[in-house]
């Protein structure tokens, strides 16, 4: 009864492990693919000028 108590842990790890990729791809894409795209973009564009702006005060 040993191996079964040292092969569950691994067993439900992966079983979780495939569950998590399965909800990232299933939502990649769809509908909400473009707002998603522009909640990136504008992060993206907000630390980039945050970037921009620490990077002109220090010099």
């Amino acid at each position: 009864m040993d191996y079964v108590s040292a092969l569950v842990p691994p067993v439900v790890m992966a079983a979780f492990f495939i569950g998590v990729i399965r909800v990232i791809v299933k939502t990649q894409g769809g509908a909400n693919k473009g707002k998603e795209d522009a909640a990136v973009d504008a992060a993206l564009a907000r630390a980039e000028g945050t970037r921009r702006a620490s990077a002109g005060t220090d010099a």
